[in-house]
């Protein structure tokens, strides 16, 4: 069963209205996975913009590529590599970056954070989405969300989202179901 739609989706709209948007401009989306981000990225970028998906896995990939063939979207693509050795076909710099549940999951996060910081413009905007355990009250719920982690692969004790908020000046912190999802948003430090 999956739990997006109840559990993990809030996360994903609020990383990617974050962003800001606007029609024209160039996203990647790194660790794209399947492409649950892609219908909301082209919708926000319009078919003037770009998308590139960038995933290690290419099983992921060919359901991110059922999606854009299915939807017929010409100006979304994706990319076979992994974010810590950022592939040279990644092209131009990008209007925004967004990791969504990825930085969590990737052995060596920190390198693929610091070369995909170096593929958005300057003052161009990032976002990072990830879990944690609940707290306060919630924490009842912190066995089952640590469950939910480790069926994924992910780690809630690293708490990627710092990265942005310590690197950005004007960078911003939400959380959502109980502290299990977390949002951080701001604009490149190469600004």
């Amino acid at each position: 069963m999956s739990l997006e739609r109840p559990v993990y989706r809030v996360g994903r709209e609020a990383g990617i209205a974050a962003l800001g948007l606007r029609t024209g401009d160039r996203v990647l989306d790194v660790g794209c996975g399947t492409g649950l981000n892609l219908p909301l990225l082209r919708a926000a970028v319009g078919p003037s913009g770009a998308v590139v998906g960038l995933d290690a896995s290419s099983a992921m990939l060919r359901q991110a590529h059922v999606r854009i063939r299915r939807h017929r979207w010409t100006n979304v693509t994706t990319v076979l590599g992994d974010a810590a050795e950022t592939p040279p076909t990644i092209g131009e710099p990008f209007d925004a970056l967004l990791f969504t549940y990825t930085l969590s999951v990737m052995d060596r996060w920190r390198q693929a954070w610091s070369r995909s910081l170096a593929l958005v413009r300057p003052g161009g905007r990032i976002a990072v989405v990830d879990l944690g355990l609940p707290t306060g009250r919630w924490r009842l719920l912190a066995p089952l969300a640590w469950l939910a982690c480790q069926a994924g692969g992910a780690d809630p004790y690293r708490r990627p989202w710092q990265a942005l908020t310590r690197t950005t000046a004007d960078g911003s912190h939400e959380v959502f179901r109980a502290g299990h999802v977390h949002v951080a948003a701001g604009s490149s430090p190469c600004g």
